[in-house]
């Protein structure tokens, strides 16, 4: 399994993704909240293989524009 961790703020978000262990599978790198950025971030997780969960840390309702391709792509 996959832990996808995004730390979400106002406009950008930081995404990281690790395995059990702590073995860095994507280091973290910004997204803007662009439906563009989003949709490549979408279709990376879904090209690696086994099981991801994706962790949002969020302030406020920052995450609204965030969640949705990842709950389109099954993700």
């Amino acid at each position: 399994m996959k832990a996808v961790g995004i730390d979400v703020s106002k406009g950008k978000s930081m995404v990281s993704v690790i395995r059990p262990f702590g073995e860095l599978v994507v280091k973290p790198y910004e997204v803007r909240h662009t439906s563009s950025e989003l949709s490549k971030l979408a279709n990376l997780l879904q090209s690696l293989e086994g099981e991801t969960r994706v962790i949002l840390e969020h302030t406020g309702r920052h995450y609204e524009p965030v969640a949705p391709p990842f709950c389109l792509s099954c993700i």
